[in-house]
């Protein structure tokens, strides 16, 4: 890229982790009321249904705005759009403890939504810094910024038992308010921005920024992501709430169960970027859905009281699933989540590198609205089931239809557009790496 001839390491990597930075605070402050939710949950006297609307609200507003704060930012450059949106949310975070009302807290939950447009902001702004083959292992660092969920798990609560959940909000208000300070002080216009300056070239328009929506391929990207991403989001809202009622675990102690989830699928984003600059994004995206698959089957099984009718009486015995195996299974399916998160993202700017904005916010919103559809039908599953592992059985049902659609749809191209490739390295951004690694 012409861009990146006069970009230094240096600039790469301050704009990188800066941007990280930013992005695990807005997501630290977009999963706010899955830790302030419980307590205004027992406040208004909600069921599991309203409750699981009140913790999904951010995540619909957040989602819903991403696209065009992803063109927003191809257009005039992540620095300045990601800062106001930081503003933006900290006003509404604030603005939480002059709710009283559910619906007043409905409203006040979409505003704060808001700090959940900085993903599309952010991919968007740290792709314009990298070359093709490291845009992998960037975007994955950049993503961990969702480990910003567990900061809110482990902090949130004892914040809240101390001081009440107000004080949370003040707290993240603040912190999101001082972080876009930072961020704008420190950082500088992505080097597309300065190109364009430079050669007085107009942006592309929101008509041509739109074209590759009308793609199948960026649909079928954004179902992997409602999985891998809105998933994630789902459950780091909801296994507080899960915990309190299967374990009768307190706030705190099921903040920090709940954050060994959170915190795997974060982190490891960065070792999905590497896996998918280094072997390709097919081979982990088929290791992300078997293992999720797997572990979703044992978590949906619920606790049962077993009787047997034996030669010489009844034989009783009861299954279930203990706090400690629990802890390691979602310790997992958060490691595999964390690793398709970042394979999915290794498309984008691949297959449409001046497009990413649009592409990337059209995936990040089919995802983020994931994070919104789900925690409202685990509470619907709760109130109309009654069995606490509805939840995991939906996710079931989510990633074997994912797998499915996935593995046809790659064969079938396999033999319609790449009937020459045999072996793994069948899509052209893994015969890409396949390639940079024989050449290395």
């Amino acid at each position: 890229m012409q861009e990146l001839d006069h970009v230094t390491p240096g600039q790469q990597q301050r704009a990188l982790w800066l941007s990280a930075f930013a992005f695990t605070v807005c997501f630290a402050v977009w999963m706010i009321f899955s830790i302030i939710g419980i307590q205004i949950k027992q406040q208004l006297g909600l069921d599991d249904t309203r409750f699981g609307l009140l913790i999904a609200m951010p995540v619909l507003s957040g989602s819903l705005i991403r696209v065009n704060l992803g063109v927003l930012t191809d257009q005039i450059g992540g620095r300045r759009v990601l800062t106001i949106v930081m503003l933006c949310s900290a006003a509404a975070t604030w603005l939480l403890i002059y709710a009283h009302t559910y619906w007043q807290f409905l409203f006040a939950a979409l505003l704060v939504g808001i700090a959940g447009g900085s993903f599309s902001v952010g991919i968007a702004y740290v792709s314009k810094w990298f070359p093709a083959d490291r845009q992998g292992m960037a975007l994955g660092i950049f993503g961990a910024g969702n480990v910003g969920s567990a900061v809110t798990k482990l902090l949130a609560p004892m914040v809240m038992v101390a001081y009440g959940w107000t004080m949370v909000a003040k707290v993240w208000a603040v912190a999101i308010a001082v972080a876009a300070v930072i961020f704008f002080v420190c950082t500088r216009e992505d080097p597309s921005q300065a190109h364009r300056a430079r050669q007085k070239v107009k942006p592309m328009s929101f008509a041509e920024q739109m074209k590759p929506l009308a793609k199948q391929q960026v649909w079928r990207f954004s179902l992997y992501y409602f999985f891998v991403f809105g998933g994630f989001v789902a459950l780091a809202l909801w296994l507080p709430r899960y915990l309190i009622g299967a374990y009768g675990l307190d706030v705190r102690t099921a903040g920090l169960i709940a954050a060994c989830y959170s915190i795997p699928g974060s982190l490891f984003r960065i070792v999905g970027g590497w896996l998918s600059d280094r072997f390709g994004a097919r081979l982990v995206m088929y290791w992300t859905f078997i293992v999720s698959l797997l572990c979703a089957f044992l978590l949906a099984y619920p606790d049962t009281q077993y009787v047997i009718k034996g030669i010489k009486g009844d034989v009783a015995f009861h299954l279930a699933i203990g706090i400690g195996p629990f802890t390691v299974l979602v310790f997992v399916l958060g490691f595999f989540m964390s690793l398709g998160k970042a394979a999915v993202y290794k498309h984008v700017p691949v297959y449409y590198p001046e497009h990413v904005g649009s592409v990337g916010g059209v995936v990040g919103m089919i995802g983020g609205l994931g994070g919104f559809v789900l925690p409202i039908a685990f509470g619907f599953l709760n109130d109309v089931l009654g069995i606490w592992t509805g939840c995991f059985m939906l996710l079931f049902v989510l990633v074997a239809v994912s797998l499915a659609w996935m593995h046809v749809s790659i064969r079938r191209m396999e033999r319609e557009r790449f009937p020459q490739i045999r072996d793994q390295t069948d899509l052209p951004e893994i015969v890409g790496a396949a390639e940079h690694r024989r050449a290395g």
